[in-house]
């Protein structure tokens, strides 16, 4: 009888795992909520009424609110994305220029429903010149060039797609008067700016091809242009496509007129190279060819 009460036992436990592994367990998630009263705010660091941009830190506080939101999907417009589970984060721009973003954020809510927000805005990323191009061309406070005169290939032009002067290099001292009595002076501000200011003597050198550019008419050849006052350089990477190989990759832009020594219509200038002692730098003319010119320390 004792055997019999054991077998019925076991049977009945048997059924009942058999029961329970066949039974599939229900689970409850709650109400499903959709995100609501989404707001989004981006308060740029340094940002004013002279300077909607804001100060070149590139940093922009951002703040998402909302009912219902579990946490938050952030596209902050530059390729980046990141989840943020309080709404709260202050992300870094590090494009340097100024550029247009989109935020946009995705609100989660249970059950992965989604609510979502956008906010354009524009940043103003300052550059960060190397220590070396700061060091060379201001010594680390100030620093005075004049063209170098007696190196072959002190002024020279060629095509935009090279970076040596394949049409012409000019001969030592064999340019006009006006071009070798420059001097331009760079000088590391307060803030890590660098300022140039040129001493021309009254008049300075200028390809025929740019002379309207100017407000002077006539040849290749000297003509009084003023270029008193100082001139705040903006720096950035190199955009013509240059390499290590044959460029540090860095440009400048000079405000104003552009020009520095001799003048060819543009305003930009790509650093070739550069030491404590010589510069050799590369401009776009407005005539579309690529100018050169070396400089040295006075």
């Amino acid at each position: 009888m004792k055997f019999n009460i054991k077998l019925i036992a076991i049977f009945f436990a048997a059924a009942a795992i058999v029961y329970s592994s066949c039974t599939k367990q229900k689970y409850q998630f709650g109400s499903i909520k959709t995100p609501a009263d989404l707001k989004l705010t981006a308060t740029i660091t340094g940002a004013d009424a002279a300077n909607p941009a804001g100060s070149g830190a590139g940093t922009v506080a951002i703040a998402v609110t909302s009912s219902n939101a579990i946490t938050y999907n952030i596209d902050f417009g530059d390729g980046n994305k990141q989840i943020v589970s309080s709404g709260v984060i202050t992300y870094k721009y590090n494009n340097p220029g100024t550029f247009d973003y989109t935020i946009t954020v995705n609100a989660v809510g249970t059950g992965g429903v989604t609510s979502t927000i956008s906010k354009k805005i524009t940043v103003y990323v300052a550059y960060t010149i190397p220590p070396a191009i700061v060091s060379g061309l201001t010594g680390g406070s100030s620093r005075t060039w004049v063209t170098d005169r007696t190196a072959p290939g002190h002024v020279g032009v060629g095509p935009t797609n090279t970076f040596t002067p394949d049409y012409y290099a000019a001969s030592p001292n064999q340019r006009a008067d006006c071009l070798y009595d420059d001097e331009i002076t760079f000088t590391k501000d307060a803030n890590g700016n660098i300022i140039m200011t040129i001493d021309n003597k009254g008049q300075s050198f200028v390809i025929a091809a740019s002379t309207a550019h100017y407000g002077v008419s006539g040849g290749d050849n000297c003509y009084a242009i003023d270029e008193t006052g100082a001139k705040k350089l903006v720096f950035m990477d190199a955009s013509s496509g240059s390499n290590s190989g044959n460029s540090t990759m860095v440009q400048f832009v000079v405000p104003g007129n552009g020009l520095i020594n001799f003048g060819t219509g543009g305003n930009t200038y790509e650093i070739l190279s550069i030491s404590d002692t010589n510069i050799s730098l590369r401009n776009i003319g407005i005539d579309g060819l690529a100018w050169y010119q070396k400089l040295k320390v006075k």
